[in-house]
């Protein structure tokens, strides 16, 4: 569903919980310095979305950053005058915060991994390997909306401002139980309807920020033939957001000796939280103790 509305949200009391974690590798202190993951969740999306992926990495010796990124926090109305640019500058920010470990993994979904990209194409020489979770260069999946092919000429306008798409079945998620919570909030919640943003994220996406996504992976596509960082990319067959090409298409431009795509047969576009999230975890994990160089 499209929604146009000229409203602003000016609430000075918003309060939407900051869901960002650190979780601290288990054993000695030499334990704890060594081996960190780095996760980044997706554009208007929360980092509950890594929690799964953590946890299971966590279990495996890593120690686990997963910040929120920049004004996901705040109103929708500020959140989407926020640039790809500021919400990178804040990411880059806190993943320098952690330069002091031995091997430093990074896994983001959706555009985080996007800005994971840019992470690996900054810092080549700190970050051992990179998983990417449904990378969103194009939003060519099944389950768009058919007005999408007018988004540029919407994004040379200032009317980006105020139109938004209204999340839709299946809201990314297969699994029927996890997609029902979804529902239930995403279907009654208004544009300025915070209640639940920290569990599922905004019920709405700005097209202003469809935009930054858009900006971004133009960024990204002219990076990757400079990038050698080892990286996975795992993706559903059927991810409604963004077809399979967009991995296709980052293997084959990106320099990488090590690159490899992983398809997932039965989950949709957030496979961090969906039924394949196991596999999901499991795979990153492998991959990331492939590259360990200590």
């Amino acid at each position: 569903m499209i929604i146009f509305s000229l409203r602003e949200d000016k609430r000075s009391d918003i309060n939407i919980p900051n869901t960002g974690f650190f979780l601290p590798a288990q054993g000695d202190s030499v334990s704890k310095g060594k081996n960190l993951a780095f996760l980044i969740h997706g554009l208007t999306g929360t980092a509950r979305e890594m929690g799964s992926i953590a946890q299971f990495l966590n279990k495996r010796g890593f120690s686990v950053a997963a910040p929120l990124l920049a004004n996901h926090d705040k109103s929708i109305s500020l959140l989407k005058r926020t640039s790809w640019q500021e919400m990178y500058k804040a990411v880059r920010d806190e993943f320098l915060k952690y330069n002091g470990y031995e091997n430093i993994f990074v896994a983001g979904l959706s555009f985080g991994a996007l800005i994971g990209i840019l992470l690996a194409h900054e810092f080549p020489n700190k970050i051992n390997a990179l998983a990417c979770f449904s990378p969103t260069l194009f939003f060519d999946g099944w389950g768009n909306p058919k007005l999408r092919v007018l988004l540029p000429l919407v994004y040379k306008t200032p009317v980006k401002y105020w139109f938004y798409f209204k999340e839709e079945y299946p809201y990314g998620i297969k699994n029927p139980r996890l997609r029902a919570k979804i529902e239930s909030f995403y279907k009654e919640a208004n544009i300025f309807d915070y209640s639940k943003a920290h569990l599922y994220g905004y019920p709405v996406i700005p097209v202003s920020c469809m935009y930054q996504n858009h900006l971004l992976s133009k960024k990204v596509i002219s990076i990757l033939p400079g990038i050698t960082t080892p990286i996975q990319l795992l993706q559903a067959r059927e991810d409604d957001v963004t077809s399979p090409r967009n991995s296709y298409f980052i293997r084959d431009k990106i320099s990488s000796k090590d690159k490899e795509i992983f398809f997932l047969e039965d989950s949709y576009h957030i496979i961090t939280a969906d039924q394949e999230r196991d596999k999901v975890a499991e795979s990153t994990a492998a991959f990331f103790e492939k590259h360990k160089t200590a």
